[in-house]
């Protein structure tokens, strides 16, 4: 693509992250040949003639061959990228809960009218990510691929954890800082993280999941008697998103907080910044660092999806082809920290095999097993109640194999 001009769709923190990058680079030359936004009466720091608040006259420009998409909406979202691919326009999007929600379709539209769509700032900021399953591992075998993904509740968690502050906060410097949104439930509930794991299973192992599908839960009913449970057991609490292969013809994923070990590489990602870990059958396990949140760090991801777009790059979703038979499940076990308020909140867990119970005049805590399908039923129920869950980072294991083993010892004894 020669003559790279530019629609920009969105001008906040992440578009004016991009335009700050675009005009420092020198070494980069591309034009913005117009923004569109929404609020005509919000004061920026560029001249009115940049500014759009129609649509088409971005997607109806023959001039422009790049579409940048970096608003909020994600229903406006997918009309701006569809509509774009559609008209033989490069896309660059970042909104991950579009693509979530939408990625099979996206998928299509782009090999139906051979115009490519490219999303790495879409999940973990400034960490290539996709690019490195799209590309070094597009013939490797995956184990697994967790990480934190969100850097809004990570950055919290270091506040309340290492330094002691409130989570109340915590959470309001994030927001100060641009690192969470006024309602911040999309990052501390755990969704956000979510959407992005969906666009991660995809790319590792071609596996199109929905949202629903996936369990998720957040760090929003945290208390101190979470944080002083992991500092006894030497541990730390990290809103983990992860993918793994539960047996040759299986993959599970699921959004949760993991109490994490000294020794784990995402035990010292703090703050803002992302941390992801690759467990592959050849190349072992490796570990990808960076920031996650912020106006630059995820600019400059937008920034490498535009030079790519230079060069025609494109996905190719190779996995999609290599794992046909593979299908994902909800029908394993995870071994949970559960720390509950009264009876009923054990009866709602259905916990299995309990390996740790502690009761106290204000703190009550299980270590025990449960099935992740069982979580998804409750997850709303969850929520609403005063209680905290965590996975101990343990193996996760098939429900079927569990219970023949159950089955087979009951044998034994009768």
């Amino acid at each position: 693509m020669n003559g790279l001009k530019i629609g920009l769709f969105g001008f906040g923190c992440v578009g004016q992250g991009l335009y700050d990058i675009l005009n420092q680079n020198e070494g980069f030359r591309a034009e913005v040949v117009k923004i569109c936004v929404k609020d005509p009466h919000k004061a920026r720091p560029l001249s009115d003639s940049y500014f759009t608040f129609d649509k088409e006259e971005i997607l109806g420009n023959p001039e422009i061959n790049l579409v940048v998409e970096l608003i909020n909406n994600a229903g406006e979202a997918y009309d701006i990228v569809t509509t774009a691919l559609k008209r033989g326009k490069t896309v660059v999007t970042a909104n991950k809960k579009m693509l979530a929600e939408h990625l099979e379709e996206l998928v299509a539209l782009q090999g139906e009218y051979g115009t490519p769509l490219l999303y790495e700032a879409s999940v973990c900021g400034s960490i290539p990510i996709i690019r490195n399953l799209e590309e070094y591992y597009d013939n490797e075998l995956l184990h697994s691929v967790c990480g934190i993904i969100n850097g809004s509740s990570n950055y919290i968690l270091s506040k309340v954890f290492s330094e002691g502050q409130t989570y109340t906060a915590a959470l309001k410097k994030a927001q100060e800082l641009g690192f969470a949104e006024t309602d911040p439930t999309l990052d501390v509930g755990g969704f956000d993280a979510l959407n992005k794991l969906c666009i991660l299973v995809a790319h590792a192992y071609g596996l199109f999941v929905k949202p629903e599908e996936v369990f998720n839960f957040g760090i929003q009913s945290l208390s101190a008697h979470d944080f002083q449970f992991a500092r006894e057991k030497g541990l730390k609490i990290k809103l983990l998103a992860q993918v793994q292969k539960v047996d040759s013809g299986t993959v599970t994923a699921f959004v949760i907080p993991q109490l994490v070990r000294p020794d784990d590489y995402l035990y010292n990602v703090e703050n803002e910044y992302n941390g992801v870990t690759v467990q592959a059958a050849f190349a072992d396990r490796q570990f990808f660092m960076g920031k996650g949140a912020g106006g630059h760090p995820t600019g400059s991801a937008v920034l490498s999806d535009i030079s790519a777009s230079r060069y025609a790059y494109r996905y190719e979703y190779r996995k999609l082809s290599q794992h046909k038979n593979l299908t994902y499940t909800t029908a394993v076990t995870l071994e949970i920290y559960l720390r509950y308020h009264d009876e009923a909140d054990l009866e709602l867990l259905q916990l299995g095999y309990i390996s740790e119970k502690y009761s106290g005049r204000n703190f009550h805590y299980v270590i025990g097993e449960v099935s992740l399908a069982h979580l998804l039923t409750i997850r709303e129920e969850l929520a609403s109640r005063d209680l905290f869950i965590a996975s101990t980072g343990r193996k996760v294991e098939p429900v079927r194999e569990k219970v023949l083993v159950e089955e087979a010892l009951l044998r034994q004894v009768m």
